[in-house]
Parts: C-alpha cells; sequence; structure tokens
C-alpha cells in the first residue's frame, strides 16, 4: 500500500497533511457542530490512509496529527502545571430564591439588569488546555485551582479535543502565536459509565461511584491507552485570559470556541431578563436526567467581560457568577430487605436492600439506615415502596416509604438480639442510639481491626489490603492483629488468592509481594506508640486523640497504670474517652493481644528522634489552610512541625484558636479567621516559627 500511495501522490507530505485537515474538519462537524458530513466507515478510511502514509513517511512525524492521541506508556508520576492564572471556585445558589437574590445584588451593584449567559454545569472534572501558535502544547487537571497534574499524554487520547486550532479561529485571536489557556470539563457519558462499571462487575472488581469520579479517574491513569478505552469527552467553556481574545463577551467567546473545533455545550442561553434565567434553569432541570451525561445545575455568569472585570472575585469566588444547583434527585424502589452490618467497634447499622435504581449518576442498591431509632422514625418496611436521593449527590439515604403502596402485613423492624456475625448478645448502652456486639472474637469485627491496624494512618503496612487480608482470615493464618507477626514468608507466598490462571490453576500471593509485606511489617514495628493506640481500634479514641494520650503517658506501662481521672484530665479528652481506654485496657482479651504484640517486638512506647526540641508553642493551637508552595511541606508535615514545638493543630477555626497558617489558595478557614479577628500567618511567619521555635511576635 505505502508504495502505491508513493506512486499516486508526488509529494507525500501534501497529502498526509491534507489528510490531517480533512480528519480535523470532520472532527469538528461531528464534534463542534454535531452535523458529521461523512459516514464513520468514511471517517475509519480516512485514518486508515493517514496511519500508512505516516508509517511510510516517519520524518514527517507531528505530534498533533489525529494519529498520536494514544501515546505510549508514562511511567513517572504526574509533573504540577501552574495555571495561568487561578481557577475559581463558584458560589452555589442552592435554590431558585437564592438565585434570585444573587441577581437583585448583581443588578444593585451594576445599576440595572445587563445580559446573563446561562450554561448547563457538567458534572465532571476540570482540565486546563494550553495552545502555542495553534498547537495543543499542554494540558493539566484543575488541581487545587492554582497547580494541576500534567495529563497531556491522556487528554490527547479524548477525541473532541482539538490537537491543533482550525486556521480561521486565528482571526479573533490578541496574538495567534502567543500561549492561550482554555478551561472546561472532561466528562463520562452515561453509557459510557455504564459499560465501565459492567465490566469492573464481570471481573470481581468495584466499579466507580458516579461518571464525575469515573472521569477523574480516567484522566490520572498512567498509561494513555486505558484513557483512550475510557471512552471521555469534553466541554470547554472558559479561558485563563480574556484579553487573549478579540470578543467582548461569554457568548462570542464560546462561538469562538466551537469555530476553533471544540466541543461546546449546545444548552447555551444569552438571557435578557430574570424571567429568562429562571426558565432555563426550571427547564434544565426537568431535562436532567434525559441527557446523555450528568449535569448537576447552571451556571449564570455576566456576559459582558468589561463588566466582569470590573465586578472581580472574592477570595475563592467571581462576583459575576453563579452556580444554580439542583435539589438532589429523588427516585421510588422497592425496599427488599434490611439487613444488619456489624462495625469494627462492634455497633450494629441496619441497611436497607433495595430493588437497584439509577439516582444522581449512579446506580443505588443500598443505602445505611443508621440505627433503630432510624428505622422507626421513617418507619420504614420490607416490601414498601421508598423514596431514595443521594445527601448532596453522593450519599445513598433513604427519604421514608410511600404509605399509599405499603403492601398488607409489613411489619415494624427491630434489631436482633443476636450479633449476625457470631451470634452474641447485643447491648445497648444508656445515652447511646447504637446497638453493640459485645465480644471480641467476633468474626466481623476482626476483619475490621485487622484492616484498620493495617491502614495508613494507623500501622501504614503497605500490601496488607482489604482482599489480602481477607484472604488470610478464612485461611485462618490470622484471628488477631498480634497473628500478622507470626506470619512468614512462606505463609504468604503460599496464600490463595481464590482466583485462577488461564490455565485454570490457584493464584497465590507470590514471593515478590511475601517478601515486601514482611520487611512492611517489621517497619511496622517502630511506628511509634500513638501508631499503636490508633491501630488498636479503641472506641472513641481517633488519630489525634491517640496523639494526645501518647504525649501524656508514652508507653504501655505507664498507660496501663494510668486511672481514668489521670485519662479524662488530657486536654481534649473527657469522661467517655478515658472510660473506653481504660476498659479496653482492662479487658482480658485485650490484654493478651497486647502482651502477645510486646512479646513480638512491637514498639509500645514513643521513640525519642533526637533531643526533644523546647515545647515553646505549648498552649496555642494552629489551623492550616491553603498550599505551603515557598517550602514545598505538606500540610501533614507542616502540623508534625508544630507539634513538635508542643503546639496543638487543629482542623477547625474557633474564638480559640491561636493562629491561622494561610498559604496559597487558601479557602473558607481563612475567612472565618477574619471574620473572628484570629491572627493570620503567610507562609513566610510561619517558617519563621518553625527555625526560631518562637512564638509569633504581637501585633
Amino acid at each position: 500500500m505505502p508504495d502505491q500511495q508513493q506512486s499516486l501522490f508526488e509529494n507525500p507530505e501534501e497529502r498526509i497533511e491534507a489528510l490531517r485537515r480533512e480528519i480535523e474538519h470532520n472532527s469538528y462537524l461531528y464534534y463542534a457542530k454535531d452535523a458529521p458530513a461523512i459516514s464513520d466507515a468514511a471517517f475509519d478510511s480516512l485514518m486508515r490512509e493517514l496511519r500508512e502514509m505516516e508509517a511510510a513517511h516517519p520524518e514527517f512525524y507531528d505530534a498533533n496529527s489525529p494519529t498520536q492521541r494514544v501515546g505510549g506508556y508514562v511511567g513517572e508520576q504526574f509533573t504540577p502545571v501552574v495555571h495561568a492564572s487561578r481557577m475559581y471556585s463558584l458560589d452555589d445558589a442552592m435554590g431558585l430564591e437564592e438565585l434570585d437574590a444573587w441577581i437583585d445584588r448583581t443588578i444593585e451593584a451594576l445599576g440595572g439588569f445587563v445580559p446573563l449567559c446561562c450554561e448547563l454545569k457538567i458534572d465532571g472534572s476540570g482540565i486546563a488546555l494550553t495552545y502555542e501558535d495553534g498547537r495543543l502544547v499542554r494540558a493539566s487537571t484543575r488541581g487545587d485551582g492554582t497547580t494541576g497534574e500534567d495529563v497531556t499524554a491522556n487528554i490527547r487520547t479524548i477525541k473532541d479535543v482539538p490537537l491543533r486550532l482550525r486556521e480561521r479561529s486565528a482571526e479573533l485571536l490578541a496574538d495567534p502565536e502567543a500561549a492561550i489557556e482554555l478551561r472546561g470539563e472532561a466528562y463520562m457519558p452515561k453509557s459510557s459509565f455504564d459499560k465501565l462499571n459492567a465490566a469492573a462487575e464481570a471481573n470481581g472488581k468495584d466499579g466507580f461511584a458516579n461518571p464525575r469520579n469515573a472521569a477523574a479517574g480516567s484522566l490520572r491513569q498512567k498509561d494513555p491507552g486505558i484513557t483512550a478505552h475510557r471512552d471521555l469527552s469534553t466541554f470547554i467553556y472558559a479561558t485563563a485570559s480574556n484579553s487573549s481574545f478579540d470578543v467582548s463577551g461569554q457568548w462570542e467567546l464560546l462561538e469562538w470556541m466551537r469555530e476553533a473545533g471544540f466541543h461546546v455545550n449546545p444548552d447555551v442561553k444569552l438571557c435578557a431578563t430574570r424571567d429568562e434565567v429562571m426558565e432555563f434553569c426550571r427547564s434544565a432541570l426537568e431535562k436532567r436526567g434525559s441527557l446523555p451525561y450528568e449535569i448537576d445545575g447552571v451556571v449564570v455568569k455576566v456576559n459582558e467581560f468589561a463588566i466582569q472585570d470590573r465586578m472581580g472575585f472574592t477570595a475563592r469566588a467571581p462576583r459575576w457568577a453563579i452556580a444554580y444547583k439542583f435539589p438532589p434527585e429523588e427516585k421510588t424502589t422497592l425496599l427488599r430487605d434490611i439487613t444488619v452490618q456489624v462495625g469494627r467497634t462492634g455497633a450494629l447499622t441496619p441497611v436497607a436492600e433495595l430493588e437497584p435504581v439509577r439516582v444522581a449518576g449512579s446506580t443505588v442498591a443500598r443505602a445505611t439506615l443508621h440505627n433503630e431509632d432510624e428505622v422507626h422514625r421513617k418507619d420504614v418496611r420490607v416490601g414498601d415502596t421508598v423514596i431514595v436521593r443521594k445527601a448532596g449527590d453522593v450519599i445513598p439515604e433513604v427519604l421514608g416509604p410511600v404509605l399509599s403502596l405499603r403492601p398488607d402485613g409489613a411489619s415494624a423492624w427491630s434489631m436482633p438480639s443476636a450479633c449476625p456475625s457470631c451470634g452474641s448478645p447485643v447491648v445497648r448502652e444508656e445515652g447511646e442510639a447504637a446497638y453493640r456486639c459485645v465480644s471480641i472474637d467476633c468474626p466481623a469485627q476482626a476483619h475490621e481491626r485487622l484492616v484498620h491496624w493495617a491502614s495508613r494512618g494507623a500501622m501504614d503496612i503497605e500490601g496488607l489490603g482489604v482482599e489480602v487480608i481477607g484472604r488470610l482470615l478464612e485461611s485462618e493464618r490470622v484471628a488477631d492483629v498480634a497473628d500478622y507477626y507470626n506470619l512468614t514468608e512462606y505463609d504468604l507466598a503460599t496464600l490463595d488468592m481464590g482466583r485462577m490462571n488461564k490455565e485454570g490453576e490457584a493464584i497465590h500471593l507470590g514471593p515478590v509481594m511475601a517478601k515486601k509485606i514482611i520487611a512492611e511489617l517489621d517497619a511496622s514495628k517502630r511506628r511509634g506508640f500513638a501508631r499503636v493506640l490508633f491501630g488498636l481500634g479503641i472506641r472513641h479514641v481517633g488519630k489525634t486523640t491517640a496523639e494526645a494520650v501518647a504525649r501524656e503517658f508514652p508507653d504501655i506501662e505507664k498507660l496501663r497504670a494510668a486511672s481514668e481521672e489521670q485519662l479524662a484530665a488530657i486536654d481534649g479528652i473527657g469522661g467517655i474517652i478515658a472510660h473506653s481506654i481504660y476498659l479496653f485496657l482492662r479487658t482480658p482479651q485485650n490484654e493478651r493481644v497486647i502482651d502477645r504484640l510486646i512479646s513480638m517486638g512491637v514498639s509500645m512506647a514513643e521513640e525519642q528522634r533526637g533531643e526533644q526540641k523546647p515545647q515553646t508553642l505549648a498552649g496555642m493551637t494552629f489551623v492550616l489552610t491553603g498550599s505551603l508552595v515557598q517550602s514545598g511541606m505538606t500540610r501533614t508535615e507542616a502540623g508534625d512541625a508544630l507539634k513538635g514545638l508542643g503546639a496543638k493543630v487543629s482542623g477547625s477555626v474557633s474564638k480559640k484558636t491561636s493562629y491561622v497558617v494561610a498559604g496559597e489558595a487558601a479557602g473558607s478557614k481563612y475567612d472565618k479567621a477574619v471574620a473572628l479577628g484570629v491572627p493570620v500567618l503567610d507562609e513566610a511567619a510561619f517558617l519563621h516559627v518553625l527555625e526560631t521555635g518562637e512564638p509569633p511576635a504581637s501585633e
């Protein structure tokens, strides 16, 4: 074939370029105009010819050719990309009344109604595309709004992303050769999402919770070939700088984007009145379920760029735009059964087993009912037709029954008197909503306790995931956390993973993973006492509480000797947590596990890592927000540095907060600090505190 093409086309470079432009033109008609001019078969024929021509003439290689959409394997982590300007969030209007109030404020600020551009709010993953001299050179995720991740190779696989801008679009660029950054959403169509999750289920794997998560996960694949098979699409709708374009407003910008070859959502409207805005929003809500992609609201923008510039931004969002968020989508379905799950701490949770129904982008088959009181309050019964929604469009929730459809004989549900996992009696302590299994040997608790011990926040044992732990339990190699440290490489290498290879042979964990896990188990022995306390799964004891206890009682013997009163006196502990710790340490089964851990070399004392620094920040509470760009420290690292000087680090701002450390793109914690009059430190002031060990100078 290449020899025949050489004879037909005297100038192969011209033919290759002609094919590229023809393919790009038809991609533009298909994706941007939704008006294909040729059949899929004809398009495939052009693409096949181009591949053959490029193979015969590698000297004319172009990374932006339509044939280069699927790149090779990317072996390194994604590199950070700083956006040309901040990608702001949007303020939300949680109903038409709040949207109406925003329009009132805008009219008051501007002295009258101005045209507003209404666009569907795509439920996808934010992206930024950079073009230089009309060619795609870089693509990134939204990240924290200031810095994203370079996913250029993956974005190139998305068929509706133009690799080169159409020549006619250059007429409206201030400088056709300058770099421009365009922004939008990568999303996964509903049909593609259903296929992806069906394939995952067929392979015994968990699917994605919703199309938005699926799109975000697909963008961050290390292998672009995987992204290519995920069938992502895009809608582009914004730019990093309006000054790059010779257009006066959002409506004209969208028209330019279509002409340039981008996939622009057709459901947009330039509204000249308040009533038109409201009607667009109501119409969008009505057709939400019939669209082939997920939307969760409508974005309303002041159309004219000059007015946008005049209105400006708050700390987190533009004043000239708002997102009208749809109310939670509600569906009805059949309540097949109410089952009971046993959690890590023995709590029994009733769960609604539902006839599968699609709600807010994903299929819902189960939903927690929290506790027996909640079941009775909602009066849901097996056999009921119930109303289901997703709280925040994420967590499945049963609102209540449709009483007119209740079957005859449906009886009220009650919590079983015995644990469904081990048959032991269940009890409900005074003042609590939950029933609990009293047996520490309960298999359901054993699995969760084993998983918790190996988790990142606890002993951080890489390789001991849920699947491996499940197989260890089933094969009776472990029953409690102390059993981990009796495992040998042979035990792990020969662990049957419950799957077969193509030859029908059992798949085992293998020697490589076995060696790695044994090394991780050995390293976990030196994680420190605070992690051990957290890993033991003592009720009410989270990571922060465990750290506070370990600071006051830095080894197990001191802690065992402590009274409830001494425990309750620790800052932030109190009587309930103190009682829980005291009882846990005096339960015979737990004492035996702790003694076995000690005998196997698990450290039950806080390591003194060199000379302890003077506790110059003792009594002070810090809150961290934003990114520490100058130092490159994570917030966890920054928090540990503050704790090393005696400070307490909190996740929320209150009047008792001593200082808020605000890095780049500081969020709502910064705003609350300003409102409460809490002192705010920038990164330079924060680093000075760490370097000198001295509290910040008083104002």
